[in-house]
């Protein structure tokens, strides 16, 4: 079984919590849900659905 990087790990949420499915206007607007995203994720390290995640990523 491969597991996944400790990077990947944290940078596959980030994708799929702020730019899957998306359409920015700018790259501005993208850095700013990326880093509102940053801001989320340093105050809720407890969220089950981002723990699911990480934990699934690094399995992969």
């Amino acid at each position: 079984m491969k597991r996944g990087s400790l990077v990947e790990a944290q940078f596959t949420p980030l994708r799929e919590f702020t730019l899957n499915g998306t359409d920015h206007v700018s790259h501005r607007e993208q850095g700013s849900m990326i880093r509102r995203y940053t801001a989320w994720r340093n105050r809720y390290t407890h969220d089950e659905r981002l723990r699911r995640i990480v934990k699934r990523t690094n399995v992969a």
